[in-house]
């Protein structure tokens, strides 16, 4: 153990990254056997999440009365500590731009981080490029507003209540911004869903709109809405681990307790 010891020590690794990377190794065996036998055996069940049922109604709404989606990523961005919640609100997004795409709704995507604003332009433009409908792709769709909270809500605030905007899918990291946000939404009967890991704004999360995902909900809209293999994959290993570490924690209790 303290040869082990030395040697990540001299390759710059604390004993934090070194318990990170230990958690993180059984993950990607578990996550390939996972993923084969998805494949093999066809799509497992999930849990009904009642946010992501919500999603699809309320996009079929919008699309058939002739309104607009609007999809935020939250305020933060990429390259950041809440990256995670970014990339989720990048995976509704390419969703709703597939959607979107297939059905013509009108799509608008709203930032806050200048990192994220390439990455939501870039999955926008690829859903339509996929089906060889390059030109029918509205950059304008995707708008950076500002960097500043407030700034950003007092734009999406002015979307919502002037766009005709029929849904709003607020997905990512917020602030207390997200209250105003969504006070308007519901003000102009704009059908919502929001979801964040904050445990702080969760609970204006849950007050102000019409359906909530709930922290780590948020992580799962791949395996939810996209349904690949590899989302699902990913979802079932992260379930596993999960209930290892749980059963760890449980035995190591129990154990020292004897001692």
């Amino acid at each position: 153990m303290r040869f082990l010891a030395e040697i990540l020590g001299n390759l710059g690794i604390g004993a934090q990254q070194a318990l990170a990377l230990a958690l993180l190794l059984p993950f990607f065996p578990l996550l390939l056997l996972i993923r084969r036998r998805i494949r093999e055996t066809g799509r497992p069940p999930l849990r009904a999440i009642s946010g992501y049922a919500a999603l699809q109604e309320y996009l079929g709404q919008s699309a058939e009365s002739g309104q607009a989606a609007h999809v935020s990523m939250g305020t933060g961005g990429i390259g950041t500590t809440v990256t995670a919640e970014s990339l989720a609100g990048l995976t509704v997004l390419q969703h709703v731009a597939e959607y979107s795409e297939a059905t013509g709704l009108k799509t608008i995507a709203t930032v806050s981080d200048p990192s994220l604003f390439p990455a939501a332009l870039d999955v926008m433009r690829q859903a339509y490029e996929a089906r060889g409908y390059a030109l029918a792709f509205d950059p304008t769709s995707v708008r950076f507003i500002s960097p500043n909270r407030a700034a950003y809500a007092a734009g999406v605030m002015d979307i919502l209540a002037h766009a005709g905007v029929g849904c709003s899918l607020m997905v990512g990291n917020f602030g207390d911004e997200f209250l105003l946000m969504a006070e308007v939404g519901g003000r102009n009967e704009v059908r919502q869903v929001g979801g964040t890991t904050s445990a702080l704004i969760l609970p204006f999360v849950y007050a102000s709109v019409d359906e909530t995902l709930l922290g780590e909900e948020i992580f799962a809209a791949g395996a939810y809405l996209r349904q690949r293999a590899s989302h699902l994959a990913s979802l079932a290993a992260q379930d596993w681990l999960r209930t290892g570490i749980i059963l760890a924690i449980v035995v190591g209790a129990v154990l020292r307790s004897l001692v």
